[in-house]
């Protein structure tokens, strides 16, 4: 078993690396994304934590595509065709499909003519009830696929899944709200395994307040400035992606970690950041169990979702008409995939950690041995 990760910047990085024989921690100096990730894999066989013996011992390689649209709705072997496919979406996903081209691309380079499989972060809702997933526009942004798409489907899925294992039950008898609350954000309503309702949309934009994005907007807002000439469209997807969220309205991270630090510092604007957090984190739980006439269970996963205790008391604390209540020992001390709802609870609250990672090797399993 090996895992490792990078986080670079224009500086550099930190890198942590783990494999049977040791971990590695080192701050490196890159380039670019291409650096970034050949010093990673590097560590996979070589060094301390070599695990293999070259990259010609690397049978499979699973990606996370973010947007796949309607036309790749399943795990699938990367191909020219495919590629091409997930170039065509990049403006529906601007942060991510293109940095995921460029890793497909990266492996092909570092490894050779592996065989590399792309799995969707849309495919878990591509069959969203229509209600759902139309947009109340003209009928023709439907037939140009203007549609809610929905995302973070690999860990959705995923803990629906493992919770349903937890809970001894069968996933076709749960409704379930599955909250993901990382840098970006997303609920979503599942019911007997499906997904039936979630919070983002036509891309990742779409939703609940996120890191630096800012989630659902009156759309008036961003034809005003435009009118006005204040920003151009670049500059709209900059501010929306890039500069709003907790980000935008703390002005101090759009790490929630950081954001909680300054509240205990007495920083108001990031109170307020707090505070639009939870209120619309708790309206989009409210709205899901309604798209299933109810709700047995409650997810939290993801960075914030598994390790911001206050965030998932926070959203708790006005949940009680659904039948939430919370123990706040086991809240603000458990681990992952635990239980943290009181036992006169009438949902069941459930940290989960999220495994795209495992989730896709699976899938890569999957169709390795089909091929």
């Amino acid at each position: 078993m090996w895992d490792a990760t990078i986080e670079f910047g224009d500086r550099g990085g930190a890198l942590h690396a783990r494999g049977p024989d040791g971990a590695i921690q080192e701050d490196v100096s890159v380039r670019n994304r291409a650096a970034a990730v050949e010093r990673m894999l590097d560590t996979l066989w070589s060094g301390k934590s070599k695990t293999v013996q070259s990259a010609a011992d690397i049978d499979v390689v699973g990606h996370r595509v973010v947007h796949g649209g309607h036309k790749l709705q399943s795990a699938t072997i990367v191909t020219p065709e495919v590629m091409s496919v997930i170039a065509s979406l990049e403006a529906f996903a601007p942060l991510h499909n293109r940095a995921e081209l460029e890793g497909i691309e990266i492996i092909e380079h570092l490894v050779g003519k592996v065989t590399q499989v792309a799995v969707f972060d849309t495919g878990f809702h591509h069959d969203l009830p229509l209600a759902a997933a139309v947009y109340p526009g003209p009928y023709s942004w439907l037939q140009q696929g203007l549609r809610k798409y929905g995302f973070h489907g690999i860990n959705h899925e995923y803990c629906a899944h493992r919770l349903a294992q937890l809970m001894s039950r069968d996933i076709s008898s749960l409704r379930l709200v599955s909250c993901h609350l990382g840098n970006g954000c997303s609920l979503t309503a599942i019911q007997g395994g499906k997904s039936v309702d979630t919070t983002m949309g036509f891309t990742p934009l779409d939703g609940l307040m996120m890191g630096s994005r800012s989630g659902s907007v009156d759309p008036s807002i961003l034809t005003f400035l435009m009118r006005q000439g204040s920003l151009s469209p670049q500059g709209l997807d900059d501010a929306l992606n890039k500069q709003s969220g907790l980000l935008g309205i703390s002005g101090v991270s759009s790490d929630m970690r950081a954001v909680l630090a300054a509240i205990q510092a007495g920083n108001q604007r990031a109170k307020l950041a707090l505070d639009i957090y939870v209120h619309r984190l708790q309206a989009g739980i409210a709205a899901m169990a309604a798209a299933m006439g109810g709700v047995d269970a409650l997810i939290f996963t993801a960075g914030v979702g598994e390790h911001a205790s206050e965030v998932r008391a926070a959203a708790c604390e006005k949940l009680g008409f659904l039948g939430v209540k919370l123990d706040a020992a086991q809240n603000a001390h458990s681990p992952a995939d635990t239980e943290i709802s009181a036992k006169d609870s009438a949902v069941q609250v459930w940290i989960i950690h999220a495994q795209e990672d495992w989730a896709i090797a699976k899938a890569c399993w999957g169709l390795a041995q089909k091929k």
